[in-house]
């Protein structure tokens, strides 16, 4: 029996597992300390009434025969697929019905979308990036090409027209930087994809915090994207989901490749590896995008929003490079004095009490930079500053 080798080829522990570790140790050894999390990016807000309301019914309709509901499809019912397309449409995407897939969120998605892929393709991943993209690719053997982002493109790579690719990740607003990219940007990148006869994986899990008209909330804003891109999202930042676990994944009819439906083949991994999200979770998935739903998380998101300018505000105050806290609920800041990314993290814990995610877990790239996440309370978030202030001034 053989294993597969490509595991070896990991770090021995997850990002946020080895940042979980050191803060329990640190908090085992110092139980008086009040640490303020500002790390892995989990909501703190509860959901919107709309939801839980629909959470109720729907456990309602489970107790009783007549509206009781078993294995549902694996793409998702259509009220949820229905609400989706709706939701586009509110901000000018026309996404069709049947191009929406619901899944139990982006992550699995963008990593079991490689199902669809031979291994013998070149994928290209920014540098830094969301340990998903390079993981889940190294573990089936692919060549990665990094995509260097760094301070002087504002954490937002363009593409080399002579560099091969056949896959892309792309992630705006960007986790982990914060950045996002232009509508001229994007439609650069489009042009590459379609050039390259290559799929363009766009990871749009934080579409809800942009708040300029000026700049894309989906890829399908940009021509020609139907023909190369393949859209991820998520409820877990727009709506407080990270628990519940639900997602989308938007694959349009027209996108071929090999002479091969792209939509009908992830159709067919789902139905052969996937039972669907719950149907309670998906009753309040469709509830999350009913005028009352969409209410209450905009209120949800304006405070996190808040937060995220805070934070931008402060280390603009104090002088530290950054970028995010604007469109994201990411600061991407420049560790100070030129401290090492897991040095600044250990300063912080100790003399402050604040978790934060070294820049060096995303990639070589990363080294030097720290992530601070705006998802926390605004108590906690003003808490965190103040410390912060008193640190580094």
């Amino acid at each position: 029996m053989k294993i597969n080798r490509h595991y070896l080829s990991l770090e021995e522990s997850y990002l946020f597992s080895e940042i979980a570790h050191r803060v329990s140790r640190y908090t085992q050894e110092h139980p008086e300390a009040d640490v303020i999390r500002m790390g892995i990016g989990d909501v703190t807000l509860p959901l919107c009434e709309a939801a839980v309301k629909a959470l109720h019914d729907a456990a309602d309709d489970q107790a009783k025969k007549e509206t009781f509901h078993g294995y549902g499809p694996e793409q998702g019912y259509d009220f949820v697929r229905e609400a989706v397309r709706d939701y586009y449409a509110s901000f000018g995407v026309a996404v069709d019905a049947a191009d929406i897939f619901v899944g139990d969120g982006a992550k699995s998605d963008v990593g079991n979308i490689l199902d669809l892929f031979d291994e013998d393709n070149t994928v290209l991943i920014p540098d830094p990036v969301y340990p998903v993209y390079r993981d889940t690719n190294l573990m089936a053997g692919r060549r990665i090409v990094y995509l260097d982002a760094n301070r002087e493109n504002g954490f937002l790579p363009m593409p080399n027209p002579e560099q091969k690719a056949d896959i892309i990740y792309l992630c705006s607003p960007n986790n982990p930087t914060g950045a996002v990219y232009s509508r001229d940007q994007l439609t650069e990148w489009v042009r590459y994809a379609n050039a390259q006869g290559a799929v363009l994986l766009f990871d749009a899990a934080y579409e809800a915090f942009v708040q300029d008209p000026a700049l894309p909330r989906s890829i399908f804003e940009i021509e020609g994207a139907r023909s190369c891109a393949i859209e991820f999202c998520s409820l877990s930042k727009t709506a407080g989901f990270t628990g519940m676990r639900c997602g989308y994944t938007v694959i349009p009819g027209s996108l071929t490749r090999g002479g091969a439906s792209l939509r009908a083949m992830w159709l067919r991994r789902q139905t052969t590896k996937f039972n669907g999200a719950s149907y309670p979770v998906q009753r309040a998935a469709a509830a999350v995008f009913s005028p009352e739903g969409l209410e209450g998380c905009r209120k949800n998101l304006a405070v996190y929003r808040e937060n995220a300018l805070l934070i931008s505000n402060t280390l603009r105050d104090l002088g530290i490079w950054h970028v995010g806290g604007v469109n994201s609920p990411y600061i991407w800041m420049q560790c100070p004095n030129g401290m090492s990314s897991w040095d600044f993290f250990d300063l912080l814990l100790e003399k402050a009490h604040i978790v934060g995610t070294p820049g060096s877990g995303f990639g070589k790239n990363g080294e030097g930079f720290f992530r601070l996440t705006a998802f926390g309370s605004p108590e906690a978030t003003r808490e965190a500053m103040e410390r912060l202030r008193a640190l580094l001034a």
